[in-house]
């Protein structure tokens, strides 16, 4: 299975549909499948993958929320949805991150906004659990 953006299909293809998102082709059979990405804001959210899992910040349906949003491909609810901000009355948001960063060993996902505030996540399997940065960076020195 290869994932692409819409854009992507659509130009090799030749489809001249209007939209953006993801897309899940597979490589034996030539099956399209779209991706639902809930939140995604195609103009707002920056997407980072690592394996099957995708994390980006999504708004609220409302557009008065941001949100850090971790989902796993093949799964309807993300694993993780957490409030980092409102968006301010003149359409930034307070919060705004940049392009969400993962790590291997273990398995985990940092989000940074653009004032430096930093927010990491353990995920393992269908779960996801907050890192606490103090804890660990006292360990290390």
């Amino acid at each position: 299975m290869t994932i692409f953006r819409k854009r992507e299909v659509r130009q090799y293809a030749g489809i001249g549909s209007p939209g953006d998102g993801w897309m899940l082709v597979d490589r034996a059979t030539g099956h399209l499948s779209q991706i639902s990405l809930p939140n995604f804001d195609p103009t707002y959210s920056a997407t980072s993958w690592y394996r099957d899992y995708i994390s980006y910040c999504g708004l609220s349906e409302d557009g008065k929320t941001v949100y850090a949003i971790v989902a796993q491909v093949g799964r309807r609810k993300p694993i993780l949805k957490k409030s980092v901000g409102e968006v301010k009355d003149d359409g930034k948001a307070a919060y705004e991150c940049s392009t969400p960063t993962w790590q291997r060993q273990p398995v985990r996902v940092s989000f940074q906004s653009q004032e430096g505030q930093k927010l990491t996540f353990t995920v393992r399997g269908h779960a996801v659990d907050v890192v606490d940065d103090t804890a660990e960076e006292e360990g290390t020195e």
